[in-house]
């Protein structure tokens, strides 16, 4: 169900790759989360019309504890980014579909840039014979790579400029992960939409479900409005904010 609330920032830490880890007290929303994946939409400023969609990195349902991993790269955002320990945001939440996984499931976990936070919760979901493959343009933009790495058998990198592990970007290491080991569940992605288009069509080579969560720009969060409406593969508009953010790859039409 959900609810909109005032709810109080715990954490407020500035990453190292220039990103904010914001945790914040619900009344109750976390334990509405039913999948990872899922956003909320966040009220940023008293000037600012549009709430901004943030995705849920983590949660705690004893804790009553919700994570948002973001970069402030937007009026909005920037504001956000401000908010200090103690202070309220007016939270909207959960909202939309994520990603469906199976308690004994084996998956392969793919992020790129600020793709990656909400494959932490993935990850956490899980058990620990998941691989994260994560793609960042640099080193100094590398985030949660340690975190991955105390839930994941395995993690890899990919940076653009070679930096940091593989020089490239990360359907290539998707591919040779799929070449030693084609047991996963699923490939669950998430990032740019040029980086899942190349996921999915690996994943597609060797017959392995894929489902990727989508960004697209948003207004209402709910689907009442048309602002992140997205042409499906079988030519009807979907939502992604209701609908998705998660899709079946085979959902989505690749060639926008």
């Amino acid at each position: 169900m959900t609810v909109e609330q005032s709810c109080t920032i715990v954490e407020a830490v500035q990453l190292p790759s220039g990103g904010v880890s914001m945790t914040f007290q619900s009344h109750g929303m976390a334990a509405q989360i039913t999948r990872p994946g899922q956003f909320v939409h966040v009220r940023c400023g008293e000037g600012l019309l549009l709430r901004r969609p943030i995705s849920i990195c983590s949660w705690s349902v004893d804790g009553d504890l919700i994570r948002m991993v973001f970069e402030a790269r937007g009026e909005g955002t920037r504001w956000l980014a401000q908010r200090q320990v103690g202070e309220n945001l007016d939270v909207l939440g959960p909202l939309g579909r994520g990603f469906q996984m199976e308690p004994q499931g084996r998956y392969l976990l793919v992020g790129g840039g600020i793709g990656v936070p909400p494959m932490l919760g993935c990850a956490k979901h899980a058990g620990e014979r998941n691989t994260a493959i994560l793609g960042f343009r640099s080193a100094a933009n590398a985030m949660l790579v340690e975190e991955f790495a105390t839930c994941c058998e395995q993690v890899r990198v990919a940076t653009d400029d070679g930096s940091m592990g593989h020089h490239g970007f990360v359907d290539a290491l998707v591919r040779e992960e799929l070449e030693r080991s084609s047991d996963y569940t699923a490939v669950l992605a998430c990032g740019p939409k040029p980086m899942l288009r190349s996921v999915a069509k690996v994943a597609e080579t060797f017959g392995i479900p894929c489902q990727v969560s989508m960004e697209e720009r948003m207004g209402c969060g709910v689907g009442a409005c048309l602002v992140c409406a997205c042409k499906g593969a079988d030519g009807h508009q979907k939502h992604v904010c209701k609908d998705g953010p998660v899709f079946d790859a085979k959902e989505v039409s690749w060639d926008d």
